[in-house]
């Protein structure tokens, strides 16, 4: 099954990073976009699998958003907003929308809420999910790797690190963004723990681990 694609778009950057890096640990592959003219491009261009949009953003709102994307399209749109008023929810799922959560929410709502409009969009979408960058696949649900179909077992760190590079494959992720994502915001430890730990992934993936190119200064990208 090929990745799916989901663009978010909210004028807060932190929203956005935060919603993007588990979505990226589930397999998803992430866009962004901080108001609804420039998620109108990006959807143009990617044809994203589903859209989560804010509501209230400079330039165009979600509501606007959704109305100028359903003129053409039924891609699937859940909207992330404060505003918690029946009014609010009515009106964006009278303009298409196929959900609507209040912020602030849970992650594992999220991914239920957005496993749940697929499931009902998409006949072919299935919770079972594999993301595969070369030789290398990833059961997004099992938590299990295989190279060339032969399994190799990784530690939690090590496949979380994995799954960021694959789900990016051959574009850089920063030892930052690694960190922040794998260990989190409070962790107190150095970068250095990013590539003691990338040196034993590579080691674990034999021949392949040689695909983990370094960025001398920035981080780390899988090239396949």
């Amino acid at each position: 099954m090929s990745v799916r694609k989901v663009i978010i778009v909210d004028d807060e950057e932190a929203m956005r990073k935060l919603i993007k890096s588990f979505l990226v640990t589930e397999g998803y592959h992430v866009y962004e976009a901080a108001h609804g003219l420039d998620a109108l491009s990006i959807i143009r261009a990617e044809q994203p699998d589903l859209i989560l949009a804010d509501i209230m953003m400079p330039f165009m709102d979600g509501y606007a958003l959704t109305e100028e994307i359903r003129k053409t399209s039924q891609t699937p749109i859940i909207f992330l907003s404060a505003k918690g008023e029946d009014l609010d929810k009515v009106k964006g799922l009278r303009l298409g929308a196929d959900d609507y959560i209040v912020k602030p929410f849970h992650s594992e709502e999220l991914l239920a809420r957005i496993e749940t409009v697929l499931r009902r969009t998409d006949p072919h979408f299935k919770k079972g999910k594999v993301a595969k960058a070369g030789p290398v696949a990833l059961d997004l649900t099992s938590h299990r790797v295989f190279i060339e179909e032969e399994e190799i077992r990784l530690t939690i760190k090590e496949y979380k690190l994995l799954s960021l590079l694959v789900t990016n494959k051959n574009s850089l992720v920063s030892r930052e963004y690694l960190m922040e994502t794998v260990w989190g915001l409070e962790y107190s430890g150095t970068e250095r723990t990013v590539d003691t730990h990338i040196k034993t992934l590579r080691m674990k993936m034999k021949q392949h681990g040689e695909r983990i190119k370094t960025v001398w200064g920035l981080g780390y990208k899988l090239e396949v």
